[in-house]
């Protein structure tokens, strides 16, 4: 009786401080508690936290905190991939079977253990619900049919998976740091699985928990997910089962913000002690603040707009090359994103193994007539561009909208949050989408499948990556891209990513425009706060106040 009163206390004490920070006008709380981390940050484009089929960044960096994969990227040097649930792996000498001995005696959250079932089950779920990011494990020749006997518990303590093809093991272990990959607790998940009608589209007759785990949680990371309200707050809470270093706070808050001069007011008054979505003005004023610091990262990601082929306009090439010459990148550079980003044109991002650093596009209105009326438009067109309505995509997609009216484009902007235009772009019913793609693993094939890969431009084409989503058909370029997972030599693989990007870059409907910079402020207070080189290594559990 005791143990459910303290755990009752906790809970209220943590909801009481909750309610505090989220009530409290800025002059009114000037102080976050001594241990709590308080985060200012825009993440409107979470749909769900279920790691089976989260998509989105913001989840990325959530999901990382809560739950544990097989294998992790090490932060420190991304071309390694380190254990985490995992001690050891093996490859078979034919190259498909990796068989991956589990560390002894580590725990859930709730406490049950953690065996090679709730492995195997979690690669099956995610397979079988067939969400977004299920792409990444069947494109390993995993399907719902297979699943089950291809990813496997050998025993209580071994988890073995094999795959289709030979692969470079350096891809497929990359590939597995991803979020689809996270371990989630079978027990918990199970019990809380809702049966359903089975269809011809899903043949299965529970949901796998996604409708629970959509808010819930069933993971054994450094934090636990408390509560999610959309566009409001994410709490995490110590799990004090972790098996790895123990969070330093008790608690980690995200509060949702989405204006850079809102976060940095919050952050000068005490309200936050992090403020995650500054613009290059507000990031200079706190850097220049007593009791303020300011960090960076750059990041594998890359703010683009793209074109989708179903608009006959958008679909001819003329009309793709002339957009590329009608941003004025040296503006954009030197205003909205200077310092959180640098102009970058290619794919890939640098860093990356193969990364082309190449950018020969300008703003060259003239060009970008001579085009149009090649494509028989040279009186222009209007269209519409969906943009999210946080900076800098705001920015930018304002500032486009300008250089594209002096060759006569009229671009209407249609705003929306994350979560809006995510779900308009992924049903392919965009004329032209803005936004960003961050790796999910660091493997060159990460961008490159997504940049140039679609096996099945049809509507019900399962492998929805960026070149699906804009109905771009590449039958050449996807199997180019396909080939260049069995190259081994890493000097060869490089070469086959250059030439893909000199591809994408001379004929696709993308215009890839800069590489991000991920930029935070932070109260002096903290220690160990850093950024990681993507938004699944931004972790929380290594810092404390002092």
């Amino acid at each position: 009786m005791m143990h459910v009163f303290n755990k009752r206390m906790r809970l209220m004490t943590s909801s009481a401080a909750l309610a505090l920070l989220l009530a409290a006008a800025p002059q009114a709380f000037a102080e976050t508690p001594a241990d709590t981390l308080v985060e200012g940050f825009a993440f409107d484009d979470i749909i769900t936290l279920d790691p089976g089929e989260a998509f989105e960044l913001s989840t990325a960096e959530i999901t990382a905190n809560s739950y544990s994969k097989l294998v992790a990227l090490d932060p420190a040097d991304t071309s390694k991939v380190v254990g985490e649930i995992a001690d050891s792996w093996t490859v078979s000498d034919d190259g498909l079977t990796y068989t991956f001995k589990l560390k002894p005696g580590l725990k859930f959250a709730s406490g049950n253990p953690i065996t090679a079932e709730d492995v195997a089950y979690s690669f099956e779920r995610a397979v079988k619900l067939d969400k977004s990011p299920a792409f990444l494990l069947t494109q390993f020749g995993l399907s719902g049919d297979n699943v089950a006997e291809k990813a496997k518990a050998v025993d209580e303590g071994t988890f073995s998976m094999t795959v289709d093809k030979p692969y470079a093991p350096s891809f497929v272990l990359n590939v597995l740091t991803s979020t689809v990959t996270s371990v989630v607790d079978k027990k918990v998940v199970v019990e809380n699985a809702k049966p359903v009608t089975p269809t011809a589209e899903y043949k299965y007759d529970n949901d796998f928990g996604n409708e629970y785990l959509k808010t819930g949680y069933a993971g054994s990371g450094p934090y636990k997910i408390r509560e999610w309200r959309a566009n409001e707050v994410i709490v995490l809470e110590r799990n004090d089962n972790f098996f790895g270093e123990k969070a330093k706070l008790a608690r980690v808050i995200y509060r949702h913000m989405k204006e850079s001069s809102g976060q940095r007011l919050a952050l000068e008054n005490g309200d936050i002690d992090v403020a995650r979505n500054l613009e290059p003005g507000d990031i200079d004023a706190v850097a220049k603040k007593d009791g303020m610091a300011t960090t960076a990262a750059p990041k594998g990601t890359v703010y683009y707009f793209s074109l989708n082929q179903k608009n006959p306009n958008l679909a001819k090439p003329e009309v793709a090359e002339a957009f590329k010459y009608l941003v004025d990148y040296d503006a954009i550079g030197e205003t909205l994103i200077k310092g959180i980003g640098s102009i970058h044109q290619t794919f890939l991002p640098k860093g990356q193994l193969g990364a082309l650093d190449e950018n020969p596009y300008k703003l060259d209105v003239a060009k970008a007539k001579e085009l149009l009326a090649k494509a028989g438009l040279a009186d222009g067109f209007t269209v519409t561009m969906d943009v999210r309505n946080t900076q800098p995509v705001t920015g930018i997609a304002e500032n486009v909208q300008q250089t594209l009216a002096q060759a006569g484009i009229k671009l209407e902007i249609i705003p929306g949050d994350g979560k809006q235009t995510l779900t308009k772009y992924r049903a392919r019913t965009h004329d032209i989408y803005i936004g960003q793609w961050g790796s999910d693993y660091f493997d060159p094939n990460s961008n490159a499948e997504t940049f140039t890969a679609n096996p099945d431009n049809s509507d019900e084409g399962k492998t929805k990556t960026l070149a699906w989503r804009n109905a771009w058909d590449v039958p050449e370029l996807t199997k180019e891209t396909q080939a260049a997972l069995l190259e081994k030599d890493s000097a060869k693989r490089a070469a086959i990513y250059e030439g893909l990007q000199k591809k994408v870059l001379e004929a696709s409907p993308f215009v890839i425009i800069f590489q991000q910079t991920e930029v935070a402020g932070y109260s002096a207070k903290l220690k160990d706060f850093k950024l990681g080189p993507s938004f699944d290594t931004n972790f929380v559990y290594t810092v404390s106040k002092e």
